[in-house]
C-alpha cells in the first residue's frame, strides 16, 4: 500500500506514555490525498505516485491544472506533490487517509523551514563571536578572521558565513508515529517537524531501517 501523504502541519503538543514521560508531538491534519497522476518506468523513465491535496476554488488554478484534474473527475486540489514508489498499488482517482499508516510506524516529513531572512553567523552557524572583554567593543557576535594568508589570498567559494538563513527544503527523519485519529485525518509524529503552523508537509515511509 502506498504510505504517502501531504499535509497541513497544525502545531505542537505532548502527550504521555505508560510510564508517565512527557512525549513531544507534532500534530499534521494529512489528508484525505487523491491520487491524480500514476508514473512508470516505461512512459516516464522513473516509477512514481502523484497525489493531490486541499479542495479550493476552480477560479485559482490555471486551465492546464484544471484539466489534468478532470481527466480523472477529481476535484480542484491545490497541492500535487510525488512520491517515488517502486511498485504502484493504486490508480488515478484512489482515496488516501491516514489510515495508509499504522500507530509505531516511522516516517519522514518533509517541509519548508521558517524563513529568518539575513542572519549573522552566530545565529546561522553557532559560531563563538569574538572576546567579552579587552576593549571590545564591536567584535562580540562578529564571524572574525576564516581566510588563509597571503595564499591564496581570498575566502574559499561556500565557506560558513552571514546571509539568508531559512525558507528552504528540509527533511525530519525517522521520526515515530504515536497518535493516529481517523475521523478527523489527524497524524502525530513524536518530535518537530520543519515549517511554520499552517505550512504544509510530505510524510513518507522512512528511508531508515
Amino acid at each position: 500500500m502506498l504510505k504517502g501523504l501531504i499535509g497541513k502541519k497544525v502545531g505542537m503538543t505532548q502527550i504521555f506514555d505508560e510510564n508517565g514521560a512527557a512525549l513531544p508531538v507534532t500534530i499534521i491534519e494529512a489528508g484525505p490525498c487523491f491520487v491524480t497522476q500514476v508514473r512508470s518506468t516505461e512512459t516516464d523513465g522513473y516509477s512514481a505516485v502523484q497525489l493531490g491535496y486541499g479542495e479550493t476554488k476552480p477560479s485559482r488554478l490555471t486551465g492546464g491544472q484544471l484539466g489534468h484534474l478532470k481527466r480523472n473527475e477529481l476535484p480542484p486540489l491545490r497541492f500535487l506533490r510525488e512520491f517515488r514508489v517502486k511498485n504502484p498499488d493504486v490508480q488515478p482517482g484512489d482515496k488516501v487517509t491516514v489510515e495508509a499508516f499504522s500507530q509505531g510506524d516511522f516516517v519522514d516529513v518533509v517541509g519548508v523551514s521558517k524563513g529568518k531572512g539575513f542572519q549573522g553567523g552566530v545565529k546561522r552557524h553557532g559560531f563563538g563571536g569574538g572576546p567579552k572583554t579587552h576593549g571590545q567593543s564591536d567584535r562580540q557576535r562578529a564571524p572574525g578572521s576564516r581566510g588563509a594568508g597571503s595564499t591564496p589570498g581570498r575566502v574559499f567559494k561556500g565557506s560558513r558565513g552571514p546571509g539568508h538563513m531559512g525558507n528552504r527544503r528540509v527533511t525530519a527523519q525517522h521520526l515515530k508515529v504515536v497518535f493516529l485519529d481517523a475521523e478527523r485525518n489527524l497524524i502525530g509524529v513524536r518530535g518537530a517537524v520543519p515549517g511554520p503552523k499552517g505550512g504544509i508537509v510530505m510524510i513518507k515511509e522512512a528511508r531508515k531501517a
